[in-house]
């Protein structure tokens, strides 16, 4: 997902530029796509090139066919946020004492799936963990190797190691060796990556298509994509048969060489491979490959291939929003717009927040307006994100007065602001040089800071001091000593800010500073 936002950013700010922008644009992708993650109506009759069976399964689709019950927790587990740990227990155990659910094995390794395919990996951790501590089901070695990697993705590789560790002899078989090579992989520890192998050689262990694509994604975040290739080569010489992981990393590699022809090859050869099924996720990353690279005409046909395909939740859609906004498709935006809220009529806030911040991205302001006025009244839970999106628009704009009326309006509601909301103000009041009312902001917006703004609070903090150490601005290096103290003393997310600020504000350069002044915003990830 991270290397279409990326290049859906950059694209955004090419707009109709001269091909000097798409060299530059191609350019960036080895830096784009190394780090890719998979991304995660019916307006023509599908292409005899690709087969009509999709992958694309529903989230909840898995060994047998889950309870009602479970499947209504697993939708609840999975519009849990930033959760610490103990907050699946939490839901778990309510479930349990208020409604009298229980669930069987499918239903709890059906639901670890959908976290998963979410990248929900803390909330599928500790539904496993809830569910061994309660001795709800056996763990087979499946589970086991699924255990390594979840632990590996959230508490790091020494907590897998230590589980691989305890696991009985019996446990320790090809699956869970491999999911221990994946951490290591993931991680860039090569050497631990090599001598692992070696072992799994000669337990008779064959690699198989998960293990090469962990290879593979080891090459890539090493920054040797030209290895890639030399990894399928071998696959494909001692007969492994390939997985559609291991053509998208294959994939990726080229565009990371800037090769586009190789990319086409690999794209035309799928399509002989009858083994191999697209996914939507695989035309979308293989779509904004072609939008990096100049290839319009080409990412649109991929889109398409998109909209043939049984989508069963709302995530394709959100990057057929994106992707038709990137080249330049406003009509195609409002069209797949229109599909995804007669697929789900009751459409959610991340929809809506995609579809502002798409329009946002089109300059549509009165576009932007409507959406944001059709998902006022109807709004299914307040979310700051989506006010905020239209009060960034006002004040790029200089529309100060709209932006201050939208924030009150939202506040009444009962809406809790974040950081990044005041931020919006600050940046708009930096760039017109009232530092005065940009203090005001910090002021307010200090009581809101959690702990996914940490980062961002700091840079500003950083800023505000620097202005006043440039400005000999003893008074308001004062006031703002006061701001925060104050706010040390009444919320502990700040507190610990303010316990690492000694260590971490003297890091930001003068260069760093300067460019907090000129582009505003640091950060949107709020």
């Amino acid at each position: 997902m991270r290397v279409v936002n990326r290049v859906l950013k950059l694209c955004s700010s090419s707009s109709s530029s001269s091909c000097s922008t798409v060299t530059e644009l191609t350019r960036n992708l080895s830096t784009l796509l190394h780090n890719f993650t998979s991304i995660t109506t019916n307006p023509e009759p599908i292409s005899n090139k690709y087969r009509t069976r999709s992958r694309s399964r529903s989230p909840l689709k898995g060994r047998r066919k889950p309870s009602k019950a479970a499947t209504c927790l697993c939708h609840s587990l999975g519009v849990l946020n930033n959760i610490e740990d103990g907050s699946v227990d939490r839901v778990l155990n309510e479930w349990i004492s208020t409604q009298g659910k229980s669930f069987n094995k499918d239903d709890i390794l059906v639901s670890v799936d959908y976290l998963r395919s979410r990248n929900k990996f803390n909330h599928a951790l500790q539904l496993l963990e809830w569910t061994e501590k309660r001795s709800l089901i056996w763990l087979s070695n499946r589970e086991h190797a699924i255990y390594i990697v979840l632990l590996g993705k959230t508490r790091g590789v020494e907590a897998a190691e230590k589980y691989f560790a305890e696991l009985p002899e019996s446990a320790k078989r090809k699956s869970t060796y491999g999911s221990l090579l994946h951490c290591y992989c993931f991680k860039k520890m090569t050497e631990k990556a090599i001598v692992l192998c070696e072992k799994m050689k000669a337990l008779n262990f064959p690699l198989n298509s998960f293990d090469y694509s962990s290879l593979m994604t080891l090459h890539m975040k090493l920054g040797q994509p030209d290895k890639v290739a030399l990894v399928m080569k071998e696959m494909k010489e001692k007969g492994i048969k390939q997985h559609i992981y291991n053509y998208k990393l294959l994939i990726n590699s080229y565009a990371s060489l800037n090769d586009i022809n190789a990319v086409e090859k690999v794209e035309e050869e799928i399509k002989t491979v009858r083994s191999i099924v697209p996914d939507w996720n695989f035309f979308c990353n293989l779509s904004a490959i072609y939008i990096a690279a100049g290839f319009l005409e080409k990412a649109e046909l991929n889109l398409k291939n998109v909209e043939k395909l049984k989508l069963y939740d709302s995530r394709p859609f959100h990057f057929l929003l994106n992707l038709y906004a990137s080249i330049g498709k406003p009509e195609e935006v409002y069209r797949v717009w229109q599909s995804l809220k007669s697929a789900f009529p009751k459409t959610s806030n991340l929809s809506y927040l995609t579809m502002l911040q798409v329009l946002s991205r089109l300059e549509d302001m009165e576009g932007l307006k409507r959406c944001f006025e059709e998902w006022e009244p109807h709004c299914l839970s307040d979310d700051v994100r989506l006010p905020n999106v239209l009060i960034k628009a006002y004040l790029k704009r200089d529309m100060i007065e709209e932006a201050k009326l939208l924030l009150d309006r939202t506040l009444k509601k009962g809406c809790e602001p974040n950081f990044a909301t005041y931020v919006l103000f600050i940046d708009f009041f930096v760039k017109i040089h009232d530092m005065d009312l940009a203090l005001n902001y910090m002021r307010v917006g200090t009581s809101y800071v959690k702990n996914p703004e940490r980062k961002m609070y700091i840079e500003y903090v950083s800023m505000f001091q620097k202005y006043c150490e440039e400005r000999n601005d003893v008074d308001g290096a004062e006031e703002f000593m006061t701001l925060m103290q104050d706010a040390v003393s009444l919320d502990p997310v700040v507190r610990d800010i303010d316990a690492s600020l000694r260590d971490e504000v003297d890091t930001f350069s003068a260069k760093r500073l300067s460019k907090l002044f000129h582009y505003g915003t640091i950060s949107d990830d709020h």
